[in-house]
């Protein structure tokens, strides 16, 4: 669709909602020129832009229940909260590959998100020729603060997209889509305790930066939030975000709840669609 935006949240494990929104999509045919997603929604988004339906559903729900590769257990004993190595090494290249091919065959402008730990800022990077590349850059776009070590893309150090720029839909704007679908996953209305969050001094002493960044990130994403909701109470964005009490967290394990997310995304999405036809044949 041409002038309209597709603008994909993070949230962890929430992110199978976004699964459940895209193969719908990918069911009925509905393409978008430009897709920009920040952490989840950028790893999400990629099995999308690639034309894989189901992928990103089995990552975040067939392949945790095989492999546990979320938790506490392994953030004490490896220093990440998720086995990166089955993540980005294991499924994308042999358990469930991802079709770099069809990926870079399509035309969609695709962008991830991820946080600079020099400057604290957003950074957004552009889809690429490189298969290595796309992953280091989905991996830092994912790499949650604290909880996941610092990735690095091109040489420099990054983390979590969701710090920056939880919702791009600001960047999506500034690219020239006046419309935009936004996915969310989180309950309208939703929003961050306004406090700023303490770090201890020993957490990345050497990116003052991103230091404040994190900080910062409550407001911002409230500020974000904000945005995103007079951008839909003009009609010129169309949001999609779970309507039950969402009880998932950003490290859901229980397949049954993530399960019955990913429907739940499914449904809203062909709910949103079928009251906003209109909205979809730009």
């Amino acid at each position: 669709m041409k002038g309209v935006g597709l603008v994909l949240e993070g949230g962890g494990m929430r992110g199978i909602f976004t699964a459940g929104v895209l193969d719908f999509f990918l069911d009925f045919g509905i393409r978008f020129d430009y897709i920009i997603g920040s952490s989840a929604g950028a790893s999400n988004g990629l099995s999308y832009a690639s034309g894989q339906r189901g992928r990103a559903r089995a990552l975040n729900s067939d392949f945790l229940e095989k492999y546990s590769y979320i938790g506490f257990m392994r953030l004490l004993k490896s220093g990440c909260i998720m086995d990166y190595k089955l993540l980005f090494e294991d499924i994308p290249l042999r358990l469930y590959p991802f079709d770099f091919d069809s990926y870079i065959s399509r035309q969609p402008r695709y962008i991830m998100c991820a946080t600079s730990c020099a400057d604290g800022r957003a950074r957004y990077f552009e889809k690429c020729s490189s298969y290595e590349r796309t992953i280091s850059i989905c991996r830092a776009s994912c790499s949650m603060p604290f909880l996941c070590p610092i990735a690095k893309v091109d040489g420099e150090c990054f983390l979590d997209g969701g710090i920056a720029d939880s919702i791009p839909l600001a960047k999506s704007i500034a690219d020239g889509n006046l419309r935009n679908v936004v996915v969310l996953t989180r309950n309208a209305g939703y929003r961050k305790h306004p406090e700023k969050l303490y770090i201890p001094p020993f957490f990345y002493a050497h990116f003052p930066k991103l230091r404040s960044a994190i900080c910062k990130r409550n407001a911002m994403y409230n500020e974000a939030m904000d945005f995103v909701e007079r951008n839909e109470a003009s009609g010129d964005a169309l949001v999609i975000r779970p309507k039950r009490r969402l009880i998932a967290s950003r490290i859901e394990k229980r397949a049954y709840i993530l399960k019955d997310l990913y429907a739940q995304g499914y449904e809203c999405a062909k709910d949103v669609f079928l009251k906003n036809p209109d909205f979809f044949r730009a």
